[in-house]
């Protein structure tokens, strides 16, 4: 696999291998709506085969962040489109992360609303608020009857991402958030049909996805998925019962011809992430880095020995707006300021030079 080659993803024509990571950067206002430095930011940034979003919330009581974009009203539908035109102008691809933040959230960032996951148990520890850090609720632990209206979140947001023009959607099941929470034995305790066993912790993701696969087309649906990631209270550290979990997912959505799926771990080479990507059997995406920086030497690894068919890239993408040519051309790379990730305005945003020659 060459990294620079064209890949197919679905119903999508990648020019290059090289994917941006979804990328939290809290830039669209307490009314969620993406404005001129987030139609720059993205535009910067459409050489990468193709775009994730930062993860956006499909109902109000879905946001997880400050200053997070949703996909809700039609001012944020109508600021995406702005995004998504400027980097079709570019020649560039994107789809939108659709996330649903579960019980990793706060009333005072969901307008009061309350904060749901599959058990009401909470994550220890503190968040960020408009109001100042606080710790994280005990949740309301969705009864099996409220189900059905949570997808139904997730299949909206979906539609309303395809006519803000993106070219698909990844459901965010990964870092600890709602549909992670179905998945991790540690924040599901449920008895009926959608825990206990990992083919019933699987059942939750499996429904959402084949339900917003029949809304937009499963040739424009992607997956992300961390196993064994262990953020933010979604514990998975038995290896034979993350395994049988996510085995019994990727087996049941299979038969949809998803986009493709997209892993974050350390190890890309293990049983684990190839066994699962066998499972899968589709276009698979394999993200290296979350505490640690994906390297081109990393990327350069996934292509080598054939790990995956892409390669999604974070911090890298972030501080390059130019990051495909600078790999390609073993050009220096700009270092990411962390001090800017979750700030306002362009500074450490749309700031980051291209290369100049």
């Amino acid at each position: 696999m060459n990294l620079f080659s064209p890949v197919t993803l679905g119903d999508l024509e990648l020019p290059n291998r090289l994917v941006m990571a979804p990328l939290t950067r809290s830039r669209s206002g307490r009314d969620g709506v993406p404005g001129d430095d987030v139609v720059e930011y993205y535009r910067q940034r459409a050489s990468m085969g193709m775009l994730v979003s930062e993860g956006t919330y499909p109902s109000f009581a879905g946001q997880g962040f400050v200053r997070q974009p949703g996909l809700v009203t039609a001012e944020q539908l109508a600021g995406w489109k702005r995004v998504t035109d400027a980097v079709h102008a570019e020649g560039g691809l994107i789809i939108a992360q659709v996330m649903h933040a579960g019980r990793v959230t706060h009333p005072g960032n969901t307008g009061g609303r309350e904060v749901v996951a599959p058990s009401a148990v909470a994550i220890d520890g503190l968040t960020r608020t408009y109001d100042g850090k606080a710790p994280y609720p005990v949740p309301h632990a969705l009864t099996t009857d409220e189900l059905p209206a949570v997808i139904e979140e997730f299949v909206q947001g979906s539609r309303n991402a395809m006519a803000a023009g993106f070219d698909g959607v990844e459901l965010h099941g990964a870092n600890g958030y709602l549909l992670h929470e179905f998945l991790a034995p540690s924040a599901n305790r449920r008895t009926d049909a959608y825990g206990g066993r990992p083919e019933n912790r699987a059942r939750f993701v499996v429904e959402t996805v084949t339900a917003v696969a029949a809304a937009i087309g499963a040739g424009r649906t992607w997956l992300r998925i961390s196993p064994g990631h262990n953020v933010q209270g979604a514990l998975e550290t038995d290896a034979s019962d993350t395994l049988a979990t996510y085995r019994a997912l990727l087996q049941e959505i299979a038969p949809l011809g998803l986009a493709g799926l997209s892993i974050l771990h350390s190890d890309p080479s293990g049983t684990l992430v190839q066994e699962l990507r066998a499972a899968f059997g589709g276009p698979f995406l394999v993200n290296t880095g979350f505490g640690t920086i994906t390297t081109l030497e990393d990327a350069q690894a996934v292509a080598a020995h054939g790990w995956g068919d892409a390669v999604v890239v974070g911090r890298p993408a972030l501080a390059n707006p130019d990051l495909v040519r600078r790999w390609s051309e073993g050009l220096p790379l700009n270092e990411p300021d962390h001090a800017t990730f979750y700030t306002e305005g362009a500074a450490g945003y749309t700031d980051y030079p291209f290369w100049a020659n």
